[in-house]
């Protein structure tokens, strides 16, 4: 039996998604969900949602984390890390606020959250926070004793996030004709996000001219095109390009888009194209539909060869890393010195969300920060 690792003071990890749907009856009361307040007619979501019924009403994102929880508890059991997961979603079963009672009955009263974004953004990072706050108001209203929540540090550049999209990138120039495979453009792809949004990600020092979210993908990129320079001895160029576009078209985003992208990367003589889509955890339906549908068709429309690598997904290495976060983390909470994991130029991020770090348009409370109601 391996030596048990420590993870006090914490009890218990949570798992926390955006969600999918799961069937055709569940597209639209989850595009409702999702989009909660902006007055977006049925009809509109109907539209919006047929890049799901493409794929039979089914987002992948939920078995993904079914795997990826496997992954963990697996990891977790061969390391002596004797802590037990949970998982909640946003927007789609098991709802956050479900899960969180269930592990305040189960005894839970120190749960770190592992939210499935590895850059600092508002959407992926502190509307997480928000939904924390929303749930444990829920529970308190119910007469529940509130758990305390931390949220693990954002892990862009945690060598085990890195190594598996490194492998996956490889693995795409392999799958490249041979003839072509040199001159292969690498496009690193990531959500675009309004410019406002990214202007203001992470702590307000950082903010900005793309903020840190655009800092840290380009910190992603640049590591892992020196990883495949390393191992293959071709210097391959690349470009941060962004998918998956929503919003008035007036508002600003990040640009440029992947298929516009791939337009001018052929113009320009680039016999080959890697897509590597670095800014997300797995293969859900944006990678599927945008990046494997419709930038493909694109690619083909072109006669431009493509390969698309994967994401990390269930990677036992990412596994490992969440593991090492963990116990990095508890270490720190029980006044432990700690060298924190990571690559690249940027250091570890911050384990405790700082007051004006990726700020709301409109103020609403946010666990797992330093304004957190609930400390």
């Amino acid at each position: 039996m391996p030596d048990l690792l420590d993870a006090s003071p914490y009890d218990a990890l949570l798992l926390l998604s955006f969600g999918g749907p799961e069937g055709p009856d569940d597209v639209v009361p989850f595009l409702e969900n999702v989009t909660r307040g902006r007055g977006i007619p049925t009809e509109r979501l109907k539209e919006v949602g047929s890049h799901y019924f493409l794929f039979g009403g089914v987002s992948p994102i939920n078995d993904q984390n079914r795997a990826l929880l496997d992954a963990l508890r697996k990891d977790f059991a061969e390391h002596g890390l004797d802590l037990p997961v949970y998982w909640g979603n946003r927007n789609w079963d098991p709802y956050l606020t479900d899960t969180l009672r269930e592990m305040v009955r189960d005894g839970r009263r120190r749960i770190l959250v592992l939210a499935t974004s590895a850059y600092a953004s508002y959407s992926g990072c502190r509307q997480y926070r928000e939904n924390l706050a929303d749930a444990l108001a829920a529970l308190e209203a119910e007469g529940l004793d509130l758990p305390r929540v931390d949220k693990l540090r954002h892990f862009f550049n945690h060598p085990g996030f890195l190594e598996p999209m490194v492998d996956g990138v490889l693995r795409s120039l392999a799958e490249l004709p041979e003839e072509v495979r040199d001159g292969a453009h690498i496009a690193f792809s990531t959500h675009s996000i309004p410019t406002s949004a990214a202007d203001t990600s992470g702590p307000v020092e950082d903010h900005g001219d793309g903020g840190a979210y655009v800092r840290q993908h380009l910190d992603v990129a640049g590591l892992i095109a020196d990883a495949v320079r390393e191992r293959t001895g071709v210097d391959h160029p690349w470009r941060l390009v962004y998918q998956s576009r929503s919003g008035a078209p007036h508002i600003p985003w990040l640009e440029p888009d992947i298929c516009d992208h791939l337009e001018e990367r052929h113009a320009a003589g680039v016999p080959a194209v890697v897509i590597a889509p670095i800014g997300f955890v797995s293969d859900h339906m944006e990678v599927l539909y945008d990046l494997d549908t419709e930038a493909a068709d694109k690619a083909r429309e072109l006669g431009l060869p493509m390969s698309r690598s994967a994401t990390v997904g269930d990677d036992p290495r990412f596994a490992a890393a969440i593991r090492e976060l963990i116990t990095e983390r508890a270490a720190t909470e029980r006044g432990q010195e700690i060298a924190p994991c990571f690559l690249g130029s940027l250091g570890a991020s911050h384990d405790l969300c700082p007051v004006g770090c990726c700020p709301a348009r409109a103020s609403r409370p946010a666990a797992a920060g330093a304004d957190s109601p609930y400390a």
